[in-house]
C-alpha cells in the first residue's frame, strides 16, 4: 500500500476541539484541509475516543503520527505495537504514517520521550534495518521526523541533516519536516537552521511541522505550547522557497487555544507559503 499524496493545511486532531470540528459547515469554514492524529491514542478496540475519530475521518483525510515506534532502540521492534498500527491504518485508511527519527526506551521500558542517537555509520545502518522491516510489515512507505534534541554525543560523525538524507535515500521512507525542531537544535547547537534545509532532497519531503517553543535566551525547548514565532515562519518560508507547496500542519500539544484562535494560525501559515511559492515562481 503506497502512501497517498497529502496536500494542503492540516492542524494535529485534539479532543478539545472535537465539537467544533463536527459542527456542520465547520469543514467548509475552518479553512482546515486534514487532520493528524497521535496515532497511540486511537490504538483500542473501541469507545467514544475512536467513535469521534471515525466521524470526523468521515469528513476529512487523516495522517497518523506515531510516538512509540522506537526506530532507533537497541530493543527488537514492538510486533504487537506495529500490528496494532496496521489495524488502526487498515481503519482509518490515513494518506501517511510518520513517527520519529529518536529511541524512545530499552529493555521493553518506555520513557515516553524522544530520545537522541548517536549519528554514525552504525546507527544509520541500523535505522535503516528497522524502518526496511517496518515498512515490509505495514506494506507502505513511513514518514520519519527530525526530533528536538538539547545534547550531542561525542561519538556522532554524521550531521543530523546528512544522516536524515542518507536515511530516505537508501530506504525509500519520506521525511517528515519539522521546521521548528531544525529551528530548536540548530539554536541548541549552534548550527544554521538553513543549511539543515537546504541538504534536504525535495522530493523526499512528505510534509511540514510547525510549532511554538519556549526560549530560556540560552537553550529553547520545544513545547508546542506556543504559537509559531518568527523566525519559525522566515524558516518555514525558506522550505517552501526550496520545496515548493508542501503539505503543512501546526500542532498544539498544551495550552491548547480555541479551535477558532489555531485555523487562524494555519490561515497565516497559508499566507506565508503562498508569499514563498511565489518568490520561487520570480527566482526560476
Amino acid at each position: 500500500m503506497a502512501n497517498r499524496d497529502i496536500s494542503g493545511f492540516g492542524l494535529g486532531l485534539r479532543p478539545a476541539h472535537y465539537p467544533a470540528i463536527l459542527e456542520a459547515g465547520a469543514s467548509a469554514e475552518s479553512g482546515v484541509d486534514w487532520f493528524e492524529i497521535v496515532s497511540e491514542n486511537y490504538m483500542i478496540g473501541g469507545g467514544r475516543p475512536l467513535a469521534n475519530l471515525t466521524a470526523i475521518r468521515e469528513r476529512y483525510p487523516m495522517i497518523m503520527h506515531g510516538v512509540s515506534m522506537s526506530i532507533g532502540s537497541a530493543d527488537p521492534l514492538d510486533m504487537d505495537y506495529l500490528a496494532g498500527l496496521k489495524a488502526l491504518a487498515a481503519r482509518i485508511e490515513p494518506a501517511i504514517i510518520s513517527d520519529h527519527l529518536c529511541w524512545t526506551g530499552v529493555a521493553g521500558l518506555n520513557m515516553h520521550d524522544l530520545l537522541p542517537l548517536p549519528l554514525t555509520e552504525e546507527a544509520l545502518d541500523h535505522v535503516c534495518a528497522r524502518i526496511d522491516q517496518v515498512q515490509e510489515i505495514l506494506d507502505r512507505p513511513i514518514a520519519m521526523e527530525n526530533a528536538s534534541t538539547y545534547v550531542t554525543f561525542g561519538a556522532s560523525t554524521i550531521p543530523e541533516w546528512e544522516f536524515m538524507a542518507a536515511m530516505a535515500k537508501r530506504t525509500g521512507c519520506r521525511l517528515l519536516l519539522d521546521v521548528n525542531n531544525v529551528y530548536v537544535s540548530a539554536f541548541n547547537h549552534g548550527f544554521a537552521a538553513t543549511s539543515y534545509i537546504d541538504a534536504i532532497a525535495p522530493d523526499s519531503v512528505a510534509y511540514i511541522h510547525l510549532a511554538g517553543h519556549e526560549n530560556n535566551e540560552t537553550y529553547i525547548i520545544d513545547t508546542h505550547d506556543h504559537p509559531v514565532v518568527d523566525g519559525v515562519w522566515d524558516l518555514y518560508a525558506h522550505a517552501v522557497r526550496r520545496f515548493g507547496s508542501v503539505a503543512t500542519m501546526i500542532e498544539r500539544d498544551d495550552s491548547i487555544p480555541p479551535f477558532a484562535e489555531l485555523t487562524a494560525e494555519l490561515a497565516q501559515a497559508r499566507r506565508v507559503a503562498e508569499c514563498a511559492v511565489r518568490q520561487r515562481q520570480q527566482v526560476a
